[in-house]
């Protein structure tokens, strides 16, 4: 059992396989947070890279998904997040910048789960 709580990149599809369709990418993002109760009430604290991401594009004027501002910061405001993080917690389902969260992740000594069960309670 954990003594202290950890921070937890919630990580998994948001863009891909949507063909950047709003709605499609909406419903990925409420799986992804669809994890994060679970992940709090264990005591811990869950981040979803786009929770930072989204305020940001919007600053920037980001008008769709690939553009010069969504490249600049989509994919570094996740992974500058996920080095302030003790886990990384990977959903299912196809995703490259997951998977490269789950790489950094693994590279850095992060602990890495793919079940929730598996994530203790502090």
């Amino acid at each position: 059992m954990s003594n202290k709580p950890l921070l937890i990149l919630i990580a998994g599809p948001y863009r891909s396989g949507t063909n950047d369709n709003p709605a499609l990418m909406a419903e990925n993002l409420r799986k992804l947070e669809e994890a994060a109760l679970p992940i709090f009430r264990a005591g811990h604290i869950p981040v979803v890279g786009e929770w930072f991401a989204l305020p940001l594009l919007k600053q920037a004027g980001s008008k769709y998904p690939g553009d010069e501002a969504y490249e600049e910061i989509s994919y570094p405001v996740s992974h500058r997040v996920l080095a302030k993080c003790d886990a990384i917690f990977r959903i299912a389902g196809a995703s490259k910048g997951a998977d490269e969260d789950v790489r950094i992740a693994k590279e850095n000594g992060l602990t890495v789960y793919y079940n929730l069960e598996d994530i203790e309670a502090v």
